[in-house]
């Protein structure tokens, strides 16, 4: 939630950029270095595990952005989804990981007891980058 409070402070910037009648292709460059950046800080990490109203507050703030400057901006689970694949495709690419830690064929795994992994595990980083890596695309939960 303080990401989109911080997001939703820069939006009055934005809006004083529109009056101001500034080109679309500056007011993108602001949205994208001052919004975005803050609602995509460590998006690999944190967007899997929000929930559904989190998500949709956020996304609301890039509507409202989208409303402002006038042109379309990408949703942020595209921008997810773009992220965790190039971070996934990055990892398998670097020799100096492990590669039994991104390139498993089965991310969901039960214990000896049989119960399943929670779901704050099965949405989190890796086992959404092995499932982009064995279906070359993420599949949101």
């Amino acid at each position: 939630m303080s990401l989109s409070k911080k997001a939703q402070q820069r939006l009055h910037f934005l809006r004083w950029l529109k009056r101001a009648s500034l080109p679309l292709p500056i007011l993108t460059t602001f949205y994208r270095g001052t919004i975005e950046s803050v609602l995509t800080s460590c998006i690999t990490v944190r967007y899997g595990n929000c929930s559904a109203a989190d998500c949709k507050t956020l996304q609301r703030t890039v509507n409202t952005a989208a409303k402002i400057i006038g042109a379309p901006l990408p949703s942020l689970l595209d921008i997810f989804l773009a992220r965790c694949s190039g971070k996934a495709t990055s990892i398998v690419k670097d020799p100096s990981h492990p590669p039994s830690i991104i390139s498993s064929s089965s991310c969901h795994q039960e214990d000896a007891t049989g119960a399943s992994e929670p779901a704050r595990l099965l949405n989190s980083f890796f086992p959404q980058a092995v499932r982009a890596l064995n279906s070359n695309h993420l599949t949101p939960l």
